[in-house]
């Protein structure tokens, strides 16, 4: 048991640090849908140009997902099966962190005397940006929804190297999930 103990905080860190870089993927799709009718796919420029996002990172978004896509075996095509379209979100996340020590206890206050003294408060706010990315993916001939993807995670990478790297990473783990499997 002292051993289970012992390893615990280092467990937890591990498991923190592991959750803060992480990405949070989801996906959906049409259950009626083939997937195996698609083996070929072009960006859909009307719904790429709506999102919000500067034009530098939508092209690293494009890139990712057209990588992805080809070392999954499809093709790109002037005449495809499937289009692709991105659509983004971000949020502020404000986190508050409260290290407060103790309840408090009557004693001497320094300046204010004797009395009731609150125990130690250290607030931390922190705000980051949150992003979300959609990968749409489009029936071509129907033009209907066959599968989407979600991302959620952090975006805050001032480096050009690093934010291509996490763009990266949002959308190999987005693709993860596609085709789906069959059950």
């Amino acid at each position: 048991m002292k051993k289970l103990l012992k390893f615990t905080p280092m467990f937890l860190l591990l498991i923190g640090l592991a959750s803060c870089s992480s990405v949070r993927v989801a996906a959906d799709y049409d259950r009626e849908a083939n997937f195996d009718n698609y083996k070929t796919f072009a960006f859909f420029k009307p719904g790429i140009d709506k999102a919000e996002i500067n034009d530098i990172d939508k092209r690293r978004i494009l890139r990712a997902i057209e990588a992805e896509l080809m070392a999954k075996g499809y093709t790109k095509s002037e005449n495809p099966d499937m289009l692709v379209s991105i659509f983004t979100k971000s949020n502020q996340r404000v986190d508050v962190y409260n290290n407060a020590w103790g309840n408090g206890a009557w004693g001497w206050g320094g300046y204010g005397g004797w009395g009731w003294r609150s125990g130690w408060n250290n607030n931390q706010v922190t705000t980051t940006t949150e992003g979300m990315l959609f990968i749409d993916l489009i029936d071509a001939n129907k033009k209907e929804l066959i599968w989407q993807g979600s991302g959620t995670g952090n975006l805050n990478a001032n480096n050009p190297d690093k934010k291509e790297a996490r763009i990266k990473e949002f959308v190999s783990q987005m693709l993860v999930q596609f085709p789906p499997e069959e059950k």
